[in-house]
């Protein structure tokens, strides 16, 4: 029985992982092709960009982290920058675990898969696991985020070297993917109005801060921005019930 569940998993491992060839994992992957080109750009070196693939939360949270260094912030402004818009993945990771875990899902594996939780792979997941077996949905899971951060990772070791040699628009169209990427993985993920009026704040702060402190205009943005978000949503809510 245990033989016939493990090659089910293998059944399902790899039918998760087919889902590379699915439109959300090739916008992903085109605009990570959009972000080697930038990391190229920033004078990134080949093994922080291909280091950073695997091992930072998300694309929007690496292209702050380039950002930052271009902007010369310190390692603590970047590092919290990077934090903070990783923090909006938490919600994701708490709806889509209960989704797959089983009894006997150990809580190492969990911790582990949770690395590979962003939109795309929480997207991609949310709208087929319903159709997996409960007891395969690790495994499909599983299949599918590894097989996709795998594929950028050896992506961008490949192209890094070639990436400056794209024709000026090709690589341009593919540069501005990743911003554009950017924004709309944060909007589609946002699911509260609080998070709309966030962004809205934060597109409109951020070039003030840029001539005010450049070193530090993404977190300024996001903070500021983030807390007149609260109070608006608050005063919206309260002219609501009343």
């Amino acid at each position: 029985m245990s033989t016939l569940s493990a090659k089910r998993d293998v059944h399902w491992f790899f039918k998760g992982a087919r889902g590379i060839t699915s439109l959300p994992a090739i916008i992903l992957m085109s605009a990570f092709v959009g972000f080697c080109g930038f990391a190229v750009e920033a004078g990134i070196p080949f093994g922080q960009t291909v280091f950073m693939t695997g091992m930072i939360w998300a694309l929007p949270a690496k292209v702050l982290l380039v950002g930052s260094i271009i902007a010369g912030a310190s390692l603590p402004a970047a590092f919290l920058t990077v934090a903070l818009s990783s923090i909006r993945l938490m919600p994701m990771v708490a709806a889509l675990i209960p989704e797959i875990r089983t009894e006997k899902t150990p809580t190492w594996l969990l911790l582990l898969l949770s690395h590979f939780i962003a939109i795309t792979a929480y997207v991609f997941t949310m709208e087929r696991i319903r159709d997996v077996p409960r007891e395969h949905r690790v495994a499909f899971f599983a299949g599918f985020g590894i097989t996709v951060t795998s594929a950028n990772i050896l992506l961008v070791a490949v192209i890094y070297s070639t990436v400056s040699n794209l024709p000026a628009m090709l690589a341009g169209a593919l540069f501005f993917l990743t911003p554009v990427y950017f924004l709309t993985s944060i909007w589609a993920s946002t699911r509260d109005r609080a998070g709309h009026i966030a962004m809205v704040f934060g597109l409109a702060l951020g070039p003030m801060f840029h001539q005010v402190a450049p070193e530090f205009d993404i977190l300024y943005a996001g903070v500021v921005g983030g807390t007149l978000a609260f109070f608006a949503d608050r005063v919206w809510k309260g002219r609501s019930s009343s």
